[in-house]
Formats: C-alpha cells, sequence, structure tokens
C-alpha cells in the first residue's frame, strides 16, 4: 500500500487535472501534477485513491471547484503511450449513450492492467567499437574466439541467437562483455506483429466485386467519416471485396480493425486473411492468453498492430492511428453485449468511426432492419453483390412438411429428408443437418408424476448432455448429474427426456447411416480457433461425410463438398414475444442454407416445418428477401418500433424478491409521461429469475424524436432504490428475457 506524497510549494499555483479511474465512479477526481512532472490529457498515471494505488486517465485540466489543499498529488506516470484525444471522446460518447458510468466503459479499454507496466528490457550484444583484443589482457578461448567471430559478421544480435550459433555458454558472452570486448545495448521489445504484405497480388474479382472494391478504396482514400453496408448473398465475395479496402487503410499507414461476431471460431477467415496478406492479424478475443493480451494491448497503444481482429471489445483498445472498421455479418446478436456496460458492437462502431472521422464497412447476406432503414434514409451508402462468386450459383429451398411428412416416432429425420441424404452420399457429397440446440434434449420430466426439471437459479429448463451425463442450465452454468430416480415421486426408469438438441439428432443419424462419419460441432466441443480450424480441415479432407450443429455452422464456413443442408425445426425460434423473432430466424435459416452449394456442384436446402405457410419459411424459400424486410418494417411501423421508433429496457433485479417488487412498484409510480412516450410494466421477465436474481422489466417505448436518455435520466432521478437492488439500463434492447 502506497502512502499519498505530501503536497509542497504554493498550492494555488500548481496545476490540477482529472483523472478517470476504470471504475464505476460517477466520473474523474482532480489530483496535484507534481513539481518537475510533465503531465498531458490521455497519460496513463497511477494515483492514490483512498487507502489504494489506482490507475487511471488524464481525462483533462480539472474543474478547479475543490480547495487544491485538498488534493492529493499524482504518483506518476506509467510508460505506456498516452490514450488519443479521440478514444477518450469514445468512452464519453458511449458512457452518455449507453446511461453507463465513464470509469466502467474505461475499464473495457483498460482491461488488461499489466499492459501498462514497462515491458521486460531486451538487450543485444556487439564487438565493442575501437577495442580489440591486444588491448585486454584477457585469455582468447576457443568458446570466446566463437562469439568474437560470430559479431564481426552479426552486429548487435540477442543473446540466445548468439549462444545457439556459437553452443557457446551464457557465461561465456558475460565474459567478454565484463572484459569490455563486447558491448551490451538495451532496445526497444521488437513488435510481436510483423506488418501485412501488400504486395501479394489480390485474386481476381468479378466486374461487380471490382466496382464494390473501387468504391470502397475512394471511401478509404477520402479520409471522412461514411458507412457503407456491403450487401451480398451468402457466397458472393464480401470478404475479398472489404479486403480491398483493409489494403487501401494499410497502405496509407492507418490502423484497421475488423469485427467477427465468433472470432475464436472464424478458422477460414482468418487462413483467407493469411493468404491475402502474408501474416497472422492481432487477435482480440476471449480464447487469447494473458501474455499475448497484455503484448496486443501495447502493439495497438504503440500503432506496431495494424490490424486487429476481434470480437466487440476490440472497440475499446488505445489505437494510435485507427482509419478504418469493418463489421462482419453486422447482423448478428453476438455484437450485443448483455452485461456490465451493455451495447451493440455494430453501433458503436458506427459512432466511433464518426468521431474520428473515417470510413466504417458493414457487410451481410441478411443485413439488420435497422441498417437498411439507414440505407433508405441516406444515412448509410450501399454496395450489392447479387451473385455468388465464380461458377457457384444459390442453392435451391424446398419445404418439407412435416405434419405430412412425418418421421418415425422418436425420430426427427423425415423420409424426403433421409432419401436426399442418400442420394448425396452416394454421389461421394457432403450434408449439415442443422439444429439450433445443444445438448441432447431440452428437457427431462418423469412420466409417472409429470415433474420436471428446472434450474434452482433460473426460470429455465435444465438440458440434458447424455453425453456428459449431466443436466446443465445454459444461462448460469449450474450442472447435475442425471439422476436414476426421479427426486419428486422416486420413481426408477421414469425420466424421458422431451425433443431433440444435436446430440440426439448425432445418435439417430449414426444409427441410421452406421457406415458414414458423422461429426458435431457446437459451442460444447468448438471452442476456440484451434478447434475451429481442425473441424475445417476434417471437413475438407472428406474426413467428414455428415455435419450436424447448431448456430456456430452458420458463420461463413466454405466446404466446397457440402452441397445438402437439412434444417430439422425451421420453426425453432418464430415463436414467442420476442420483437426480433422472425427477423432473426430469417437471418439464422438463411445463413444457414448459405452453406449449401459454395463450390462447383449445386446445392440444396430442406426446411423441415410444421408451419408452412409462415411469412418466414415462404420467403426463404423464394429467395424473396426484399419483400420480408418490408412486411417486417411495415409491422414494426404499425406499432412504433425499431427502427421507427425507440425503445429502452429498465431490468430490475435482487436476490430477494419482495424488495425487488418494491423498488418496480415505487420506480413505476413516477413512470414518464407525454406524447411519444409509452411504458411497459413492471412486469416479470421471461427469465424472472436469472442467476439467483429475481427481475423485473420496464420497457420504454418513445418516437425518435425523444432523447430516451434524458428520460430514464429525469426518471430514474425521482425515486431512490436500496443498495440491494440493481437497476440496468438497456437502450436498444435486442434481448427480451
Amino acid at each position: 500500500m502506497c502512502a499519498a506524497k505530501a503536497i509542497t510549494g504554493n498550492l494555488f499555483e500548481r496545476r490540477t487535472v482529472s483523472v478517470l479511474p476504470p471504475l464505476p465512479l460517477a466520473g474523474p477526481y482532480d489530483y496535484v501534477v507534481p513539481e518537475g512532472l510533465d503531465i498531458e490529457p490521455g497519460d496513463f498515471v497511477e494515483i492514490p485513491l483512498g487507502r489504494q494505488t489506482q490507475r487511471g486517465v488524464v481525462w483533462g485540466e480539472a474543474k478547479g471547484d475543490v480547495d487544491p489543499a485538498k488534493l492529493r498529488e499524482i504518483y506518476g506516470v506509467l510508460p505506456v503511450p498516452p490514450m488519443g484525444a479521440v478514444a477518450r471522446k469514445f468512452i464519453d460518447w458511449v458512457s452518455a449513450y449507453t446511461l453507463s458510468p465513464q470509469g466502467a466503459v474505461l475499464r473495457m479499454g483498460m482491461s488488461v492492467s499489466d499492459a501498462l507496466d514497462a515491458p521486460k528490457p531486451v538487450f543485444r550484444f556487439g564487438l565493442a567499437r575501437g577495442i580489440t583484443e591486444s588491448d585486454h589482457n584477457v585469455r582468447i578461448t576457443p568458446a570466446r574466439k566463437r562469439i568474437l567471430g560470430f559479431l564481426r559478421d552479426h552486429p548487435f544480435i540477442d543473446q540466445a541467437d548468439i549462444l545457439r550459433e556459437t553452443g557457446t555458454g551464457a557465461s561465456v558472452l558475460k565474459g567478454l562483455v565484463d572484459a569490455g570486448l563486447v558491448k551490451r545495448e538495451q532496445v526497444a521489445p521488437p513488435s510481436p506483429f510483423s506488418p501485412p504484405d501488400l504486395t501479394i497480388g489480390r485474386p481476381d474479382l468479378s466486374d461487380d466485386q471490382e466496382k464494390a472494391a473501387d468504391f470502397l478504396c475512394e471511401k478509404v482514400a477520402a479520409n471522412r467519416f461514411s458507412t457503407i453496408l456491403i450487401d451480398g448473398v451468402t457466397g458472393s465475395g464480401k470478404t475479398e471485396v472489404y479486403f480491398e479496402a483493409v489494403r487501401a487503410a494499410l497502405a496509407s499507414g492507418q490502423q484497421v480493425m475488423v469485427l467477427l461476431p465468433e472470432i475464436a471460431l472464424s478458422a477460414q477467415w482468418l487462413q483467407r486473411f493469411r493468404v491475402r496478406f502474408g501474416v497472422e492479424p492481432a487477435l482480440w478475443h476471449s480464447e487469447v492468453g494473458q501474455a499475448r493480451r497484455r503484448e496486443t494491448w501495447r502493439a495497438v497503444a504503440d500503432g506496431s498492430a495494424q490490424l486487429v481482429v476481434g470480437a466487440r471489445s476490440a472497440l475499446f483498445l488505445p489505437y494510435k492511428n485507427l482509419g478504418l472498421i469493418v463489421v462482419d455479418e453486422e447482423h448478428e446478436h453476438a455484437f450485443k453485449q448483455e452485461d456490465g456496460v451493455i451495447y451493440h458492437a455494430r453501433d458503436m462502431a458506427v459512432a466511433r468511426g464518426h468521431l474520428g472521422g473515417f470510413p466504417v464497412i458493414l457487410a451481410s447476406a441478411t443485413p439488420s432492419l435497422e441498417t437498411l432503414a439507414n440505407v433508405e434514409a441516406g444515412r448509410y451508402e450501399r454496395v450489392v453483390l447479387g451473385q455468388r462468386h465464380g461458377v457457384a450459383v444459390l442453392p435451391s429451398v424446398e419445404i418439407v412438411d412435416i405434419r405430412v411428412d412425418k418421421p418415425e416416432r422418436q425420430r426427427w429425420i423425415t423420409p424426403t429428408l433421409h432419401k436426399r441424404l442418400l442420394e448425396t452420399f452416394a454421389a461421394g457429397e457432403q450434408a449439415m443437418l442443422f439444429l439450433n440446440r445443444r445438448g441432447y434434449a431440452p428437457l427431462t420430466l418423469c412420466r409417472a408424476c409429470g415433474h420436471r426439471f428446472q434450474c434452482p437459479n433460473c426460470t429455465a429448463w435444465l438440458v440434458e448432455h447424455r453425453a456428459w451425463g449431466k443436466l446443465q442450465c445454459h444461462h448460469c452454468g449450474y450442472n447435475a448429474k442425471i439422476p436414476d430416480t426421479c427426486p419428486a415421486c422416486g420413481a426408477e426408469e421414469k425420466l424421458a427426456p422431451c425433443g431433440p438438441g444435436v446430440e440426439r439428432l448425432y445418435e439417430e443419424a449414426i444409427q441410421t447411416f452406421p457406415d458414414l462419419k458423422i461429426e458435431v460441432a457446437t459451442s460444447d466441443n468448438i471452442a476456440g480457433p484451434k478447434a475451429a480450424a481442425a473441424l475445417v480441415d476434417r471437413v475438407h479432407n472428406h474426413e467428414v461425410d455428415l455435419l450436424i450443429g447448431t448456430q456456430i455452422l452458420a458463420k461463413g464456413y466454405h466446404f466446397p463438398m457440402l452441397t445438402l443442408v437439412g434444417v430439422i425445426d425451421a420453426d425453432l425460434g418464430l415463436a414467442g414475444g420476442d420483437l426480433r423473432a422472425a427477423e432473426r430466424s430469417y437471418q439464422l435459416l438463411t445463413q444457414v442454407a448459405g452453406r449449401a452449394g459454395r463450390g462447383e456442384r449445386p446445392g440444396t436446402v430442406l426446411l423441415q416445418t410444421a408451419d408452412p405457410t409462415n411469412r418466414v419459411i415462404k420467403a426463404i424459400a423464394a429467395g424473396d428477401r426484399d419483400a420480408f424486410d418490408q412486411v417486417e418494417l411495415s409491422e414494426r411501423m404499425k406499432y412504433g418500433m425499431p427502427p421507427h421508433g425507440r425503445l429502452a429496457a429498465l431490468i430490475i433485479s435482487g436476490k430477494k424478491e419482495n424488495e425487488v417488487d418494491e423498488a418496480a412498484w415505487r420506480i413505476g409510480r413516477v413512470a414518464p409521461r407525454g406524447d411519444g412516450i409509452v411504458v411497459l410494466g413492471p412486469a416479470p421477465a421471461p427469465l424472472s429469475l436469472l442467476r439467483g436474481r429475481f427481475r423485473r422489466r420496464f420497457l420504454l417505448r418513445t418516437d425518435k424524436s425523444v432523447k430516451v436518455q434524458a428520460v430514464i435520466q429525469e426518471w430514474l432521478a425521482r425515486v431512490k432504490t436500496p443498495g440491494s437492488v440493481r437497476v440496468q439500463i438497456d437502450i436498444d434492447p435486442y434481448s427480451f428475457m
């Protein structure tokens, strides 16, 4: 624990600055700058805070409303490049938009605390100039002679290289340094990231791709803010098109950030990047180890990491010279952060580009309705890629009505799909079965008494994972061993799985096709880049005939011999009160369908459904995205829902249900009223118990002209809630659970 330094000199002549620590506090605190210490806004500094030593960022000059005699001194400046003005403005903007404390937003940009420490010193060795062996009374052993000879041809080189090439030990080299024959110099640590090779030729582009790439490069060259949507069907080459914009930005000396929704699973994307630019990009996601995160954070700050590929948190890295952001699969729900500071990375990326004055590229085969509305309003520009690249064509889509074409009892593959699978395998091709349910079964019940296994911490059924012998909650992680008897009535052998998960579908597949090579791919067993890369290799090498998986298989995978996709339950996700249920289902099913026929062989997609007249199913089968979008937008307009109106959610939660209900009642009693404002609630959330916390929700719906943040701030200022109750604010909610 460090004690505060004493303040000396005339206090009223001392400079004071505000420092923001990465804590959920109201704002920056004022500190005195010690005499002789040069401090500028953006510097990372060490400060006393209470009885602890804390780190923070100099946010600007102090407001001057605190008596300097009451202020404490900054301890010192940390050895790391300062946070730029745009990055600090971005943190302020995100804080104001999401109604989160500034320090909580800053914490996302300071998530690697040891990156602020000075890196370990790096030394190089070389011959001392003007010094010869005869100048020293030093015995030159054969080992020393080898080192001196090697250094004559290799000036200033790492110790490890010297010892390896000469076959000597560290003590031999140290003896030469002590004798003055070899000089040791400290140098800046080398960047772990090699610069991209911009001389590698690009692949052949179609005329449409060429026009789109030229347009994007013009936007990069203009060096002004703009948002451009690459609206291209699956397999149209969107990645190769925006790679040209990436190259243009890198060539101009700017840093580039590419956001991917599932970076840990994007093995094929990373391989394409290596082929195009000859190096590995700097990766930023939860699977990256701590040491690498430290190196990456510092390399981003000093500018040596020229291209960062990451998950949504990559937005908050301290870029030195960011000049382009690409948001791939911009429609993906994974870009929404639901905990802590609640934000949508796509929208924050656009804000970051606006503050920095550079272009932002969004790419998707199924753009979000919010993005399409911005295109229609002229706020975003759009380039369209309507055809698959090369000889590949879009797959044909067929609807299978499971009410007519019924699977066998306790089976999920219809006779029609079974027949198509046999034909596909006979032709030497590969197939995929898609079911967006992990585990063996989504529910287990007792046939004797009807008891259903529910999570004790959440309002959710426990999912059976038969391969693990466990029942698991996919919301909080609670798990328990599958019991032999019913805990409610004690009956034996009466527990029954209800409905299919991918494990149960796999069980059916291996019984139906015992001679095939079948593999399951879910987030349970494909947990990182290495596992994803290994899966890609197995499929490409035709070590897999049938791939069974969840939504992770919709993330842009390209398997040329995969010609058949069977969607087991196309209705899953269509029901319920979720505002975006239809949109999300359309996007997911379209992306899954897009895995078929991406090579020279045509593809087919079979949608198994009990509701063949549903507009989502019909739109996918007809390939008519525009019609679906127009109907969905008109439905949203009718009820003033986004993108035609604004939404914000307030989630009230706590450990004691009565306290949560009391707080919700008090908040509801002073709910805002007025033109263009509607407050719904309080009501129990669909997951009314989550991770042991009881939850109630308000939904605020307003006209687009209403400043939602101001309404919420004024609303919550009129009521006090106990410290045991948490109030979370979700501007532009995507999840309604």
